[in-house]
């Protein structure tokens, strides 16, 4: 429920023209909730009001936005509205543009009212520094017209700091025509060199917008309004496009970098690698789709697979690590043994895992502190099943997440795995999707899941005696993709699924089929 003070809030802002004249007076400690309201309501004029007001020199979405006693809307979780996120950047722009005019102005006699006017303001005005959007929502599965992605809120940040560049430029240059003939002032310079607000945002750069971002990040450190980036998502960028904005990128703000898609492979990537000890306060490297194959190796690749082993014993504070679709068979001991600091995410789905990769896991200072696994398209049939019951055990008090999707589990795998399962206090996802695994077997595994009290999402795949006659045994993924199924039989399964969840009181677990879901990750607290 909404608190009096929000419903205050909210009637307050439901007049644009009345809020704007009322802001100067409203005490700033009712701004946050200010803030909150009209973004949620929708009242874009008065949140670029509130903005361009801030009383305050942070501006925090996260902060702002999450779930409080005023309000308990988790807008946070949300992806946030395009038109609000908008009128947010003009909010400090507005601010910026303001400042920087005003104190251009050369000083004329005021009256008293209008004294009284600056000294309230100034009251309660602290020059704004830091607006943090780094925690907003990123791209999930399912995009609307309403809300802005990464992808375009980094392209709306980069462009209006380029913006506010050029109008700091243009201003500054007639201001000095002003004053050619007189005595300027020493102290404009003084201030203008002064006023800086960070924008600290999570930035995801392609090829297409390259340009613009490396744009806003060269003027930002001269403009009034500077780009700072913590997490730096990069697709199909050259290994040459990918080092320009590492050396733009402050050193100690960035905390996760994702360069994905590029195909540089190991000799590529080894021109990059040594840039990434810069970022002191990395904690986590994702490096998935990356064309990094230690199967057939030159001496050139050797040489760069170790580069690569010697940049990660120099990243002191990385806990997550994610080197999806590299072949990477026999080598995962070189890799994760330098790390300093025991891995808390590990995603190598198919990484075509040997015994020795997946035995070395289970023994590895890694496993008692792994929060989320993703072992998925590695063969759990066979050679792997026995580490992985021990990477299990191993991980069973920290372990919340666990993704084994098309590992060509069986019934019989399944048997093998559910006791070490089973000790998995802390799970709350688990993903099966895409196994060989029957009706009878996924009754056992929910059997099981009910056990654990903090799971929530049980992602299972179709039981194969639900397909339709003629499927190969054992099934391929293709297989289980292409053939039909008989729908009377999935609904026979369901309702015994879901009898096993209401006798065991667990109706809060969702068992689903689909792939993709709404379970967010934010408990791993990895940040």
């Amino acid at each position: 429920m909404h608190s009096l003070v929000f419903f205050c809030a909210q009637k307050v802002i439901s007049d644009h023209a009345s809020t704007r004249k009322a802001l100067d007076y409203i005490p700033r400690e009712i701004y946050p909730v200010l803030f909150k309201a009209a973004f949620l309501d929708l009242r874009t004029l008065v949140l670029r009001d509130v903005v361009q007001r801030w009383p305050f020199s942070v501006l925090n979405f996260s902060t702002i936005l999450k779930r409080c006693k005023h309000c308990d809307r988790d807008v946070i979780r949300e992806k946030p509205n395009k038109q609000c996120l908008q009128a947010v950047i003009m909010g400090v722009k507005d601010y910026l543009i303001n400042e920087l005019r005003q104190n251009r102005i050369p000083n004329t006699r005021k009256s008293k009212a209008s004294t009284s006017q600056d000294n309230c303001k100034l009251r309660k005005h602290r020059p704004l520094r830091v607006v943090d959007l780094t925690g907003l929502q990123d791209d999930g599965d399912r995009q609307d017209a309403d809300t802005i992605g990464q992808w375009s809120r980094t392209v709306a940040l980069a462009k209006a700091c380029i913006e506010i560049s050029r109008t700091s430029r243009r201003d500054e240059y007639n201001s000095s025509k002003r004053r050619k003939g007189k005595n300027g002032s020493p102290l404009e310079g003084a201030f203008e060199s002064q006023l800086s607000v960070e924008i600290h945002a999570n930035l995801f750069v392609t090829s297409n917008s390259y340009g613009t971002v490396k744009d806003a990040l060269l003027v930002g450190k001269s403009s009034p309004l500077c780009l700072k980036c913590r997490d730096l998502r990069a697709e199909e960028l050259s290994a040459k496009k990918t080092i320009s904005i590492l050396e733009l990128l402050d050193a100690v703000v960035l905390r996760k970098l994702e360069l994905r898609y590029n195909n540089l492979g190991l000799c590529g990537l080894s021109s990059v690698f040594p840039y990434l000890p810069t970022f002191e306060n990395l904690i986590s490297l994702k490096l998935p789709y990356s064309n990094i194959d230690v199967r057939h190796m030159t001496s050139e690749m050797e040489e760069s697979f170790q580069s690569m082993v010697s940049v990660f014993s120099h990243l002191p504070n990385v806990k997550e690590l994610n080197l999806a679709s590299s072949r990477l068979s026999g080598r995962i001991r070189e890799l994760l043994s330098v790390l300093q600091k025991p891995l808390e995410s590990l995603e190598l789905p198919y990484c075509y895992l040997l015994p020795a990769d997946a035995t070395y896991l289970a023994n590895s200072h890694h496993a008692p502190f792994l929060r989320k696994l993703d072992l998925s398209g590695n063969n759990l049939s066979d050679v792997l099943l026995t580490p992985f019951c021990q990477i299990l055990q191993q991980a069973s008090t920290s372990l919340v997440y666990l993704d084994i999707m098309e590992c060509r589990v069986m019934d019989r795998q399944l048997t093998s795995f559910l006791p070490a399962l089973k000790q998995c206090s802390q799970l709350q996802y688990l993903s099966c999707f895409c196994n060989p695994i029957s009706s009878q077997g996924l009754k056992s595994l929910l059997h099981t899941a009910v056990q654990l009290p903090s799971l929530k999402i049980v992602v299972h795949p179709i039981p194969v005696d639900c397909y339709e006659e003629g499927l190969p045994w054992p099934p391929s993924t293709y297989d289980l993709i292409d053939y039909s199924i008989d729908q009377q039989k999935l609904s026979r399964v369901d309702a015994e699924l879901n009898e096993i969840r209401l006798k065991a009181v667990r109706t809060d677990i969702v068992t689903t089929v689909e792939l993709y879901n709404d379970f967010s990750l934010d408990m791993l607290q990895l940040y």
